[in-house]
């Protein structure tokens, strides 16, 4: 973890939001994803907001 959680835009996918919390927390950006579409299946368009919200309000690199 390097403390603060940023956006990766230059490896992520949609809007940087996996790649991101991939960097902060040392996990596999596969594994991020694979967790965020299961969460997005599990919640629906709760997941959704939050990771829209995430990727507007979150600094990018």
């Amino acid at each position: 973890m390097n403390g603060r959680y940023v956006l990766n835009r230059e490896q992520g996918k949609v809007m940087g939001v996996a790649a991101g919390l991939a960097d902060y927390t040392g996990v596999d950006v596969l594994l991020i994803r694979l967790g965020l579409v299961a969460l997005i299946l599990i919640t629906g368009p709760l997941m959704i907001l939050f990771y829209v919200l995430t990727g507007w309000l979150a600094a990018d690199r």
